[in-house]
């Protein structure tokens, strides 16, 4: 009787071991599913950042486009720092045209897109989709001694649960260094009715 009691304990005590390492073993599974969870919620932020525009500029004027609707939508989607904002806001001015970058003092700037996101948030907006035109419909021509591009970019979003899209036409001036920068940008319906003002002059 005393040895039945004796491998019932060992019995019971091996069972209380199996359940607690099973437990355990689903408590630190559970965990680290969340910290992926959290480390996919940042890395929109973490790989617009990444990139060294030094060694990795982008080679096409669709490439340009690309990673700077990356920097948009972190700025206006994602809940960023102040300083990861002001980051973010730094890599886009690296992608800007010298004379864009002009007019654009980075002290002045990073203020001033500050308040835009924040305004963006306070009306509940959200960059819900980009469509960026093809590679074969960029517009290429030479104006001034310089090589220009014209690339259509369409948005969708939303504000308040309700949907609207827009469409912007981004100019890219090519530098010194063969790199294509952004000149400006502006709405289709802009873009038309200046094309319409020229044709009637």
């Amino acid at each position: 009787m005393k040895k039945n009691n004796t491998s019932m304990t060992k019995i019971t005590v091996f069972l209380i071991f199996l359940i607690v390492l099973v437990v355990g073993y689903y408590s630190y599974l559970s965990g680290k599913s969340r910290t992926e969870q959290q480390e996919a919620i940042m890395s929109e932020v973490d790989t617009a950042l990444s990139r060294d525009l030094t060694n990795n500029y982008p080679a096409t004027p669709k490439e340009v486009i690309r990673y700077y609707n990356d920097l948009i939508k972190c700025f206006y989607n994602e809940d960023c720092t102040t300083e990861e904002l002001q980051e973010l806001g730094r890599k886009s001015l690296q992608l800007f045209d010298e004379e864009l970058r002009a007019n654009n003092e980075e002290d002045t700037y990073l203020t001033r897109l500050q308040g835009e996101v924040k305004n963006y948030k306070d009306n509940k907006r959200k960059i819900t989709s980009v469509s960026l035109a093809s590679s074969t419909n960029v517009d290429y021509y030479t104006a001034d001694g310089y090589s220009f591009a014209r690339i259509a970019c369409g948005y969708g979003m939303t504000e308040n649960g309700k949907k609207s899209s827009t469409m912007l036409v981004y100019l890219l001036r090519r530098d010194e260094n063969r790199k294509w920068r952004i000149y400006g940008w502006e709405t289709a319906d802009q873009l038309n009715d200046s094309l319409e003002q020229q044709e009637n002059n």
